[in-house]
């Protein structure tokens, strides 16, 4: 139901291996992994991460291996190690209680597999018995099953107005990651449609439907004509253009063929708020007049299928093992590459952190995260933040007006560190050890009333988005924040014994990726206060947008797999704020040393060093068809050109590696180099 997939945050959407951490030398570059055989200006992520890439192996239960999953598998064991400590037989009511039920209902198999279909039948019975279109768009704006439909719905904050909470309204009702897998021809989404159309029907079937191939040629027509009217997804990245606030009243003369009454009303959303008519904001506004013809002229027969098989997609991990195992037959092996599930626990802990993360993440950041570690990475971030500041004073190609408001926004920016101040309250969630399935629908209402409820009240700026265990960061555009929780504050990415060259190589760069993302293509719409509006002038987004155009015509020539190409306007927030990021970082530790020289280790400058511990921070090797769903949907570039992508723009890079020749595959004489922070 409520996916809606518009710009509400940027994240540094980190991927990633496992390493020996006996290999890592006590200043923390893995030396064992580079490979002297590649030139730096050849490609500098062979270079630095060859030997590893050579004889890395990716998990069967993993799409990829890399750094990113040393420090994900590691927080899975300790989130593990966790949930072994709650008491078994706690106070059903307490935080610890819930949890312990809800992981020991997922881990017993035994009695999903008893079960069987039972605890899903009322809702597949309710759905099968849809007679109009109004009941279809009641059950898919039910809060208590993630259904989808051709919009989706959130509750967000107002870009216009940060202090407020809005409904946002957005394209939706594809199974396929984005719509080029239904449009493009390409030898290899081709089949992957085929295996999708079996998909359909075969879950259908365990609906007990007949005619299943008939009927899932129904539902992918249906998907396949929302594709059609959808937005592409490099336009969805506009913070302009996806902002289209109207009343009730305007979008049912907008989309007239949707039963919004119904809809709304089925979420709870009144359609009057204390300050008049409820307003919404609509995303791609100029898909909905055919997104909402499609829902009208689709037979409610077709709609009923299609959400039968959306209820058994969005509940598979909780139903009988051959559901389960089709679904990630689909969505981990056809997608991914995946060749095994992970196992049961590891999943148990998943679903935790996803549904009382704040509960477990309060318990997780006891136990290894502590204040000194925090403290520390505060530090580094009013260090970078410090060095932003002297970039934007020097900037030669940015008007003095238009720096005055740049410094001022910085000056607004909020640090989150670690793990939120104020903890959710889970009081109100109900979870019976007995009933996996109803504990996870009143999981969704749970979260679902939560935003409802406070719909009309000034926004909580306390608030994170997301749990304290994860392996990530964010800039929140709206609420101008940077937010690094504890998860992804540790080796390798932030070790407090490492040279301070290698902590500002990596979370150093990761820390500068958010502070720019304040000042990328999109986070530069929004001023110091979280609002949506032009405060630049003309002139400076004219020089702006040059550079930037500049940059994405260079991540259109990557080609990560043959015949597909990184889409450089899709990937260009992120690409802007990955060359800002190290940019920032390497400003930072120059700071950092005072005046002082770097030493030498390992046979390596201060600086080559920091350039070194950023190639190793995004060593990846991942299988094709999780790089292609990657390139086609998501908006961070390959893990390889987010190396040679950014330091070929560096010229700190080509000063500490004085040995790269014009003749280099990623040579870029100094004219073309794109030069922004």
């Amino acid at each position: 139901m409520r996916k809606l997939l518009v710009l509400l945050v940027s994240a540094c959407a980190l991927g990633a291996a496992t390493p020996n951490h006996a290999q890592i030398p006590p200043w923390g570059v893995h030396l064992d992994y580079i490979d002297p055989s590649v030139r730096p200006g050849e490609d500098f992520f062979s270079h630095v991460n060859g030997a590893w890439l050579k004889t890395v192996e990716i998990p069967p239960d993993r799409p990829f291996a890399g750094a990113g999953l040393e420090v994900s598998k590691q927080n899975e064991e300790r989130l593990k190690g966790i949930v072994a400590e709650l008491k078994a037989g706690a106070d059903p009511a307490s935080e610890e209680g819930k949890m312990r039920n809800l992981y020991d209902a997922f881990l017993d198999e035994k009695q999903i597999a008893a079960n069987d279909l039972n605890p899903a039948s009322k809702d597949l019975e309710r759905i099968a018995a849809l007679k109009t279109h109004e009941d279809v768009a009641r059950e898919i704006a039910s809060p208590a099953l993630p259904l989808d439909g051709p919009f989706g719905m959130g509750i967000t904050v107002d870009d216009k107005n940060p202090d407020a909470y809005a409904v946002r309204l957005g394209q939706s009702g594809i199974g396929l990651p984005d719509r080029d897998y239904y449009l493009r021809d390409d030898k290899a989404l081709v089949a992957t449609r085929d295996t999708y159309k079996k998909y359909l029907a075969q879950m259908l079937g365990f609906a007990g439907a007949k005619q299943a191939e008939a009927r899932a040629a129904a539902v992918y027509k249906l998907e396949n004509d929302l594709a059609v009217a959808s937005w592409a997804a490099a336009e969805r990245r506009d913070a302009e253009k996806i902002y289209n606030p109207m009343t009730i009243a305007e979008l049912k003369k907008l989309a007239p063929g949707y039963p919004w009454a119904s809809f709304f009303e089925a979420a709870g959303i009144s359609p009057r708020s204390p300050r008049g008519d409820r307003v919404v904001i609509v995303a791609e506004n100029t898909a909905f007049p055919a997104l909402s013809k499609i829902f009208t002229a689709t037979p409610i027969s077709v709609w009923r299928d299609y959400l039968t098989i959306k209820y058994l997609h969005a509940f598979a991990p909780y139903l009988p093992k051959k559901i389960d195992d089709a679904d990630f037959a689909m969505y981990g092996t056809t997608l991914q590459g995946r060749t095994r599930q992970l196992d049961r626990a590891t999943r148990g802990a998943r679903v935790l952190d996803n549904r009382m993360g704040e509960a477990l993440g309060k318990i997780y950041v006891a136990k290894h995260f502590p204040p000194e570690s925090k403290a520390k990475v505060q530090a580094l971030v009013q260090n970078l933040l410090l060095a932003m500041k002297e970039d934007l004073k020097s900037l030669d190609w940015m008007t003095s007006e238009t720096r005055q408001k740049a410094l001022e926004k910085l000056e607004h920016f909020t640090v989150k560190v670690g793990y939120p101040d104020r903890w959710r309250d889970y009081a109100a969630l109900q979870i019976r050890r007995d009933d996996l399935v109803g504990s996870v629908k009143n999981s969704n209402v749970f979260e679902w009333n939560r935003q409802v409820k406070r719909l009309d009240e000034k926004v909580d700026r306390t608030e994170w988005g997301m749990t304290p265990p994860t392996v990530n960061a964010y800039y929140n555009p709206s609420a101008n924040e940077i937010v690094f929780p504890a998860g992804i504050l540790q080796s390798p990415y932030f070790d407090p014994a490492a040279d301070d060259a290698v902590n500002y190589g990596s979370i150093g760069c990761i820390i500068g990726h958010e502070i720019s993302h304040g000042f990328d293509d999109q986070g530069s719409k929004y001023d110091g206060l979280g609002v949506l509006r032009v405060w630049w002038t003309d002139a400076d987004r004219k020089s702006f947008d040059e550079r930037t155009t500049a940059l994405a015509q260079q991540y259109d020539t990557y080609e990560p797999l043959p015949g597909l190409h990184v889409n450089g306007r899709l990937t260009l927030g992120e690409n802007i704020a990955d060359l800002a990021g190290v940019a920032i970082a390497r400003k930072a530790y120059h700071l950092a040393l005072a005046g002082k020289e770097a030493p030498v280790l390992g046979g390596y400058s201060g600086d080559q060093r920091f350039y070194l511990a950023y190639a190793q921070a995004w060593r990846a090797k991942v299988k094709d068809e999780s790089m292609r769903q990657r390139v086609l949907s998501n908006p961070h570039s390959p893990a390889a050109y987010r190396v040679n992508g950014v330091v070929r723009n560096d010229d700190g890079w080509y000063a500490a590696f004085p040995d790269i020749k014009p003749t280099d595959t990623y040579y870029l004489p100094p004219e073309r180099r794109v030069h922004l922070w």
